[in-house]
């Protein structure tokens, strides 16, 4: 089995791919779901979020949920909104927000890889939301949210990516956003042959978002091999959709956390325990961070920047090193009694895209205690955590920009 191979897509018909394209399925909530699909018929979040078709009362993870979602995805395809292409083809996405670009492919990658460690991961799933991507594919017999993957940067892929990407694109989606979404058909078959082999030729690829869809695809393929007494290993079930960018294109913003009390202590008493730790400056503007071991912390209306001393970063373990694994040993699990980010209700995430002015709102209101700016994880660490065959903490990474929802969907 290749590491990655060309598919028939099953994408918007021609002029309609604007109409159909969606924010991804977990970045919203079910009352902004519902939102977004007001006077938008076609929109993918009817598959995607087909709770947005019935009654509040259903539990998003009903049956009747999933079943929603087939029978519109069948209604896209028998009223021609949806065409699945007649030949296997690659299909080159360029993503632009604002000055960053980015330019990958869209490709089904091995079941297999992923089973053996060839395509690396870096987070622990939660069984539920994996359940819940196990029963969405079953439904629909397709993969419709792409796993974002990344590969070593390569000249060769690299050069070959911006060849195909040349003339007008075959879809050329600007969401509500900004991010524009433009995506090429490689269906020459020497080209196509071309990129499967550079992309055998990588040692590994990397989960970078999208692991309960890659564990989710995992597991479907174990049960449809288990189920197929012809099985060959050439079956749709044995690759998953994914697109993937050059490491060097994509990238990681901050992400923030804040933290409901000070575990008893007064804001003075927090201070000058911070203070044993970190060296603490108070500033009188919003503090980004500008290097590992550097964070902001906003407290009772105030900004402090805290630096760890720099024998304090591990230097050999790729996950102590990571920013966020510094703040939580050094800070949130002594200081203020948070063990584990994954369960403790005291503790919230904010992705970057949002801003500072996002962590002053939710201390200001009184709901939330303290806020911390954190320097964002590197790709380069992200790689280093997965050939270590290690689990990042958890809200590690916030990828921008986002993929969209519809643009190209995988037939099993």
């Amino acid at each position: 089995m290749s590491l990655i191979r060309a598919f028939p897509g099953l994408r918007p018909a021609a002029g309609r791919a604007e109409e159909v394209a969606a924010p991804p399925y977990d970045v919203m909530s079910g009352t902004e779901a519902r939102e977004m699909v007001k006077d938008r018929p076609w929109s993918f979040l009817h598959i995607s979020r087909s709770e947005v078709d019935l009654p509040l009362s259903v539990d998003p993870y009903a049956p009747e949920v999933y079943a929603k979602a087939a029978e519109n995805l069948a209604t896209m395809r028998r009223e021609g909104v949806l065409v699945e292409d007649s030949s296997d083809s690659y299909y080159i996405y360029r993503l632009t927000m604002g000055s960053h670009t980015q330019l990958g492919v869209v490709a089904v990658a091995s079941v297999e890889a992923y089973d053996n460690g060839r395509i690396k991961r870096h987070e622990l799933t939660r069984l539920t939301k994996e359940q819940d991507r196990v029963n969405q594919v079953s439904a629909l017999n397709a993969q419709t949210g792409p796993v974002f993957l990344v590969y070593p940067s390569d000249d060769r892929i690299d050069d070959l990516l911006s060849n195909a990407a040349e003339g007008d694109a075959a879809m050329d989606v600007t969401g509500s956003d900004g991010v524009r979404h433009q995506i090429w058909v490689l269906s020459d078959k020497t080209r196509i042959t071309a990129l499967t082999l550079l992309f055998e030729q990588l040692p590994a690829l990397y989960v970078a978002d999208g692991h309960h869809r890659s564990a989710a695809a995992s597991r479907v393929a174990a049960e449809r091999r288990a189920a197929n007494p012809q099985h060959t290993g050439e079956e749709p079930y044995n690759y998953f959709l994914s697109v993937i960018f050059p490491h060097k294109q994509t990238r990681i913003l901050d992400y923030n956390r804040v933290v409901k009390d000070l575990n008893g202590m007064t804001g003075q008493q927090f201070l000058q325990a911070v203070s044993e730790r970190f060296k603490v400056e108070a500033v009188d503007q919003p503090v980004k961070p500008e290097q590992t071991g550097q964070f902001g912390m906003y407290l009772e209306g105030c900004w402090y920047r805290l630096v760890l001393a720099p024998q304090r970063i591990p230097s050999t373990d790729p996950v102590a090193s990571l920013d966020v694994s510094l703040l939580a040993n050094e800070l949130l699990d002594p200081m203020l009694g948070i063990i584990d980010q994954r369960t403790d209700s005291r503790i919230d995430f904010v992705g970057g895209i949002r801003g500072l002015k996002a962590l002053e709102q939710r201390v200001d209101s009184g709901d939330w205690a303290v806020a911390f700016a954190l320097y964002p994880t590197s790709m380069t660490a992200l790689m280093a955590v997965s050939d270590a065959g290690q689990i990042m903490p958890p809200k590690s990474t916030w990828f921008e920009p986002k993929l969209a929802d519809g643009l190209i969907s995988h037939l099993l």
